[in-house]
């Protein structure tokens, strides 16, 4: 944990520093200062950068890199199964489309709230939706939670699609940069809410790595150490998805981060939960913050989503979890 959290905190200043315009370490603690009135003035020009640009959208890529690899490992743990991700229960297909309807109809389409509010109003309708067709006779099962995620999550998909085709040509860039996810947009006046929800739920799930353990080993496991096992799924699958949706309200669709940083994290430190969580929160945003960095120095002054690059690293990885993964 301390060398994890080291190397986040020279990634932050690494990723503060680069850009189309670099900084030196010094104007990035100068500008720093500056803002809580202690040392010199430093050039406007670098306070602006750092200030208004480059810090928030770091503290952001560490936000949802984080939410997104604790969704991850409580949907790993809550369906059994490793190749689970927050896109399995279909909350990211249905915030993309919130997100992509007001891009495409104005505000006026999701009761006038804004792109984030969009993303959030279409995530909690699939959540709603997967809880109406996952329950068997009063009870969730990790099947039918997959099932209708995943269902619910090519309807959903299907609906970006069609309305991706409604849109003006001036507005396509704009869609795929969300769809395919990016903190570029992150401003100060973003964060307080999604910082709120991610800590809350990460907390909770920091509280509940036992019971994640329990259910990790199946319901009779789960049943003999005195977990109520429905309650327990039921309360896992709100705060996954709660995390997810506030995530990707933030920075849109981001893949694979939720896929494959739970199983690097195992890797470094075993199975049990009470380890990986917080270890995995630290190694979520380390990965999302360099992806955030060479996304936007690689072509720098062009700027490319996110998932080109997480889909780069989680493409190979999930073709390996699946031939190691038995099949039936």
């Amino acid at each position: 944990m301390l060398g994890l959290s080291s190397l986040l905190g020279v990634l932050v200043v690494l990723a503060v520093c680069a850009g189309s315009v670099p900084l030196s370490p010094g104007d990035v603690l100068s500008a720093v200062l500056e803002r809580t009135g202690i040392g010199t003035h430093p050039p406007d020009l670098a306070v602006t950068i750092v200030w208004d640009y480059r810090l928030p959208r770091v503290l952001a890529a560490m936000l949802v890199g984080a939410g997104l690899t604790a969704s991850g490992i409580a949907l790993q743990g809550l369906v059994r199964n490793s190749l689970a991700d927050p896109y399995v229960i279909g909350v990211s297909s249905g915030a993309s489309f919130g997100a992509v309807l007001v891009m495409v109809y104005g505000s006026a389409a999701v009761l006038g709230v804004g792109v984030a509010g969009g993303a959030f109003a279409g995530a909690a309708v699939v959540l709603v939706l997967v809880f109406a067709f996952a329950q068997s006779r009063g009870s969730f099962t990790d099947e039918r939670i997959v099932l209708s995620g995943v269902a619910l999550g090519y309807v959903a998909m299907a609906g970006t699609s069609f309305l991706q085709l409604q849109a003006r040509p001036g507005q396509i860039t704009g869609i795929l940069f969300w769809t395919l996810g990016s903190v570029a947009g992150a401003r100060w006046e973003s964060l307080p809410v999604p910082t709120a929800v991610v800590l809350a739920c990460l907390a909770w799930l920091l509280a509940h790595g036992r019971t994640l353990n329990a259910l990790a080993l199946g319901d009779d496991a789960g049943v003999a150490v005195g977990v109520d096992v429905r309650t327990s799924r039921l309360q896992l699958l709100i705060v996954a998805a709660l995390c997810t949706a506030v995530t990707v309200s933030l920075a849109g669709g981001v893949g694979f981060v939720g896929l494959i940083v739970p199983h690097i994290t195992r890797l470094l430190v075993g199975a049990d939960h009470r380890r990986v969580l917080p270890a995995g929160v630290l190694v979520g945003a380390i990965f999302l913050v360099a992806v955030d960095l060479v996304a936007r120095t690689i072509g720098s002054p062009q700027e490319f989503p996110l998932t080109v690059f997480t889909a780069l690293v989680g493409g190979p990885f999930f073709l390996l979890l699946m031939r190691r993964q038995p099949v039936g």
